[in-house]
């Protein structure tokens, strides 16, 4: 026995003290991935909230999709903000194996992080036959919202209308994700009716998101199925809060289930910070320090 206990201490020694995530409940009270696991399994809309180029996001990302898949099978589908609309083909058929992945990235515009980030996630459906939907609004439209306003989506074609939220499109500069946009830019004393200056350039900045959140919304309800959960990767600032997509949500079907999960960066993952409490119904805590893909 006292040679075991010899052997046994180096190990216990090298234990690692330095976790790379935790998991927080909403009131920020510690919590396990499968009990995110389990609530997301039960759910009908789940939410990702990554950050972009953080390495952790994506590894669970892609865990909670094999996990979730064991679970549902073909009940599960997946959707993302990197891809938008107007490439859904592209990716429908890189997905269904129509294409190979040479022919993919000349069909659709993909992110710079891709191959690293999101073509696991990707690839896993591919072999899974699993839906992906694109649920992003082309980003010339987000991109003439930003600079034009909401006008700038009267002139565009019929035909490409259909890559968008139907217009009219109702956004609420009021809510709180959207106004710390415009408290950002100064643009907090904008007005709706403003035609020049910086405060109607912020409230365009915070139209051309809700074109995104309405869009991302709108392709989510068309693609999903009962009895499914349809698992929603997108930037954090899009679903923090349970506001951006998930307002939109709520004006069409308020009795959906979701879950979502917020990414935030802490100096320590053990110390949660307050100001993070209700951001979603788990916290995904990472070191403030982590390495980064891009």
């Amino acid at each position: 026995m006292k040679y075991l206990l010899l052997f046994l201490l180096p190990c216990f020694a090298f234990t690692s003290d330095k976790p790379a995530y935790q998991f927080y409940n909403q009131k920020l009270k510690t919590t396990s991935y499968q009990k995110v696991l389990k609530e997301a399994a039960g759910a009908d809309i789940v939410f990702f909230g990554e950050l972009h180029n953080n390495p952790i996001c994506h590894w669970l990302e892609l865990q909670l999709t094999k996990d979730l898949y064991e679970q549902k099978k073909e009940q599960l589908i997946l959707g993302a903000e990197m891809f938008e609309a107007d490439n859904q083909t592209a990716l429908s058929d890189y997905v269904s194996g129509k294409t190979t992945d040479k022919e993919f990235p000349k069909q659709a515009r993909l992110w710079n992080n891709y191959k690293t980030d999101y073509r696991p996630l990707v690839d896993f459906a591919r072999e899974h036959k699993l839906s992906v939907v694109a649920t992003n609004v082309p980003r010339r439209y987000a991109s003439a919202v930003a600079r034009q306003g909401l006008a700038s989506l009267d002139t565009v074609p019929t035909a490409q209308k259909v890559w968008m939220a139907p217009l009219p499109l109702t956004v609420d500069l009021t809510l709180p994700g959207y106004k710390a946009m415009l408290d950002m830019m100064h643009g907090d004393a904008v007005s709706p009716s403003a035609s020049k200056g910086p405060s109607d350039q912020a409230a365009n900045f915070a139209r051309a998101q809700a074109i995104k959140d309405a869009t991302m919304a709108h392709f989510i309800l068309q693609n999903r199925k009962p009895g499914s959960t349809f698992l929603h990767f997108n930037g954090s600032y899009h679903s923090n809060n349970f506001e951006g997509i998930i307002w939109y949500l709520r004006q069409k079907q308020p009795d959906l289930n979701i879950v979502t999960i917020a990414s935030v960066e802490v100096p320590d993952v053990t110390k949660p910070d307050k100001a993070n409490q209700n951001l979603a119904s788990f916290i995904l805590h990472i070191p403030a320090d982590m390495t980064k893909t891009y």
